[in-house]
């Protein structure tokens, strides 16, 4: 059995629904125990951090980077900086903004960054961009083309019921049974080379 943990905030109800998909995917690898943690809650998971083999952001884009909230979450995690206690965790992240763009890539390096200096290992997207040809379509994984982690848009006037799009919710999907499966291999050692 393999924990994954999904620590996310959300400002309009946006990026819950994308850390929705994220747990939902997660949750149908077999042998995974997936967590769903609000950022408002984040307080009273500490031990639940600490237990999980691998550890998803996730926040909405604001002004270029992740929301105030949740950046006081990556802060408090310094003692567990100070103590490499999440070091070798897999770490992976997703993003949500109003705009295609968004400077969504900007939030993602910022939890990228964030996963180097606790020493864990990231798990990207792992998916050709989706909807750059003529042949593609808004309803391919992976429209927006990121690979660093799950990006989706919103329109700012649709509530999260509509926003983001199903192919968006379905790359958060991805996402989650990308971390979810590399987080069994990294726990039974498969990920060891021979010889080593």
């Amino acid at each position: 059995m393999a924990k994954v943990a999904i620590v996310y905030h959300s400002g309009y109800g946006h990026t819950k629904v994308q850390a929705e998909a994220v747990h939902r995917g997660a949750s149908r690898v077999e042998h995974i125990d997936a967590v769903l943690i609000p950022i408002e809650e984040y307080p009273t998971h500490w031990e639940t951090l600490d237990e999980a083999d691998a550890i998803v952001l996730g926040a909405p884009t604001y002004m270029a980077g992740a929301s105030a909230q949740f950046k006081a979450f990556l802060d408090a995690t310094a003692s567990r900086w100070a103590e490499q206690r999440w070091k070798d965790k897999l770490a992976a992240g997703f993003t949500n903004s109003a705009g295609y763009n968004g400077d969504k890539l900007n939030t993602l390096q910022q939890f990228n960054l964030f996963a180097m200096q606790h020493g864990m290992i990231w798990v990207g997207l792992g998916l050709l961009p989706g909807n750059h040809t003529s042949h593609g379509s808004p309803d391919d994984l992976n429209r927006l083309a990121g690979f660093l982690g799950a990006m989706a848009q919103s329109n700012a006037d649709e509530p999260p019921e509509l926003a983001p799009p199903a192919s968006d919710r379905a790359t958060a999907e991805h996402l989650g049974v990308r971390v979810a499966e590399a987080a069994l291999k990294w726990r039974s050692g498969s990920h060891v080379t021979a010889g080593a």
